[in-house]
C-alpha cells in the first residue's frame, strides 16, 4: 500500500501543470496561506493535523496529502496527526479539537472535511454546522494564530443529486461561509466529481462511493496539490514572515463551539445507577468498534439513575456510543425542566455508534450544574447511556 500511495503521489506531481484550468474555481485559495509554507521551507519543520470522520480516518486522501507535502519539501521533517473517527460530525470534531489536535502541540496545517458526516450521519440544520465547524477553526485560530487550514468538501449520493441540480448541499453552504469569514481555502472535490460525472467523464462507482476509490482519492490529492501549486508557485520572499491568522470580532454564530471541550466524567457526581468503568462489551450485543472497547465510561441501564455534573459556559452534552440498547436520558439545568434527549441513532441497531447529544446550546454565560438521569422510557431494546466523555463550550 505504501508504495502504491507513492507511485500516485508522483502522479500528482507529475500533473500539476495541468490542473489549474482543470480545476477552476474548485479548488478556492483564500488568503496569503504561506504561513505553513515558511515552517516547512525555512524551519525545516512542520505538523500537519487531519480532522474528520472515516473519510480521514482511511487510508484515503490523507497518506496521499501527506506523501505530497514529503515530496514537496524533501529535508522537512513532518509530523502526521490523524485525528479521523468514523461516524463523527462536526460538532463532536468541535469538542475533541483541543484533545486530538491542538493538545499535540503547536500545528502549522490543518485539513478538515465534515460535509458528508454533518449531512449523512449528524442530519445538522445549517445552524448546527457552522456552530461546529466556526468552533472548530475558531478555536484552532485562537490556539495557534499562525496555522493554515484547508476545507476539502466530499459527497454522498444524495449530495451529489443536489449538485447535479445545480444547488448546493446545505452542508457545504453551511461550511463555505465559515470558510469565507475566517479566509480558509477549500477544495470542493463534491463539485468537482458531480461535474465529471454529469459530463460522463467519471463514474459514481469509478470514484468509489461514499468512501472513496483510490482513484477517487488521487483525484482529491490533485485537487489539494493545486492549491499548493497556486499558493507556492512563487519563490519565497526573503523579508515574509509568518503573519497570524485574524478571527473575526464577530462570529457567524454567537453559540459556536470555538470553547469546546471534553469533561472527565469521573468529575460527575453519582446519585445513584451509574458506574465508571470499561464495559464488558462481550455481554453486550452489537458490533463495537475497537478503538472504544478498552475505553472507561460512566455507565447506566436503569431507568432513574442519575448523577450531577458541574460545567462553566453555555453548552454542555455528552460524546457517547449508543447500540441497539441505547435508551434516553433527561437533562436539566439548574434547576430547571428536564428535558427527554435520544441516545439511540439510526445506525445504532446494530452498532454501538459514536455521536455527541447536547443538553443545552444558549444557557447564561457561567457555573451550571446538570442534572442527567436515565427515562422510563425507550425507543429501542434498553435503557442503556455510555459516556465517553461530557462536553461543554
Amino acid at each position: 500500500m505504501v508504495k502504491r500511495l507513492g507511485m500516485c503521489a508522483a502522479a500528482v506531481l507529475s500533473t500539476a501543470c495541468a490542473t489549474a484550468a482543470e480545476f477552476g474555481d474548485n479548488v478556492h485559495l483564500r488568503g496569503d496561506f504561506r504561513n505553513a509554507r515558511i515552517a516547512f521551507e525555512r524551519e525545516g519543520r512542520g505538523t500537519v493535523a487531519f480532522l474528520g470522520g472515516s473519510i480521514t480516518e482511511m487510508n484515503g486522501y490523507r497518506p496521499l496529502v501527506c506523501e505530497i507535502l514529503q515530496r514537496r519539501f524533501p529535508k522537512t521533517v513532518f509530523k502526521f496527526i490523524d485525528a479521523g473517527i468514523s461516524s463523527t460530525c462536526s460538532t463532536t470534531g468541535a469538542f475533541r479539537l483541543g484533545t486530538d489536535v491542538l493538545g499535540q502541540g503547536p500545528v502549522d496545517l490543518l485539513f478538515v472535511e465534515f460535509a458528508v458526516n454533518d449531512d449523512q450521519d449528524a442530519h445538522h440544520t445549517r445552524d448546527a454546522c457552522i456552530r461546529g465547524m466556526e468552533g472548530i477553526i475558531r478555536h484552532a485560530r485562537q490556539a495557534y494564530p499562525d496555522m493554515d487550514i484547508v476545507m476539502t468538501f466530499f459527497l454522498n449520493e444524495g449530495m451529489l443529486s443536489t449538485l447535479q441540480k445545480g444547488e448546493t448541499p446545505l452542508t457545504v453552504a453551511a461550511h463555505t461561509a465559515v470558510a469565507e469569514a475566517y479566509a480558509v481555502p477549500t477544495i470542493h472535490l463534491a463539485k468537482e466529481v458531480a461535474t465529471r460525472i454529469t459530463t460522463g467523464t467519471l463514474t459514481w462507482q469509478q470514484y468509489g462511493g461514499v468512501h472513496p476509490s483510490l482513484q477517487g482519492n488521487t483525484l482529491c490529492a490533485r485537487m489539494i496539490d493545486e492549491l499548493f501549486n497556486r499558493a507556492w508557485s512563487a519563490s519565497l520572499p526573503k523579508e515574509v514572515a509568518k503573519t497570524p491568522r485574524p478571527v473575526p470580532l464577530t462570529p457567524l454564530d454567537p453559540l459556536n463551539y470555538a470553547a469546546g471541550r471534553f469533561i472527565d466524567p469521573a468529575t460527575a457526581k453519582v446519585k445513584q445507577g451509574w458506574t465508571l468503568g470499561v464495559p464488558d462489551w462481550q455481554s453486550i450485543p452489537g458490533s463495537k468498534r475497537a478503538r472504544f472497547t478498552a475505553l472507561p465510561m460512566l455507565c447506566a441501564e436503569t431507568p432513574g439513575a442519575e448523577l450531577t455534573l458541574t460545567f462553566e459556559g453555555r453548552a454542555v452534552g455528552a460524546y457517547v456510543v449508543a447500540g441497539p440498547d441505547a435508551g434516553i436520558v433527561e437533562a436539566s439545568i439548574d434547576g430547571g425542566p428536564f428535558r427527554q434527549v435520544e441516545l439511540y441513532h439510526a445506525y445504532s441497531k446494530g452498532l454501538h455508534y459514536p455521536r455527541t447529544v447536547m443538553f443545552t446550546v444558549d444557557a447564561a454565560e457561567g457555573a451550571h450544574t446538570l442534572t442527567l438521569r436515565v427515562s422510563g422510557e425507550t425507543r429501542a431494546g434498553g435503557h442503556a447511556a455510555r459516556i465517553i466523555q461530557f462536553v461543554a463550550n
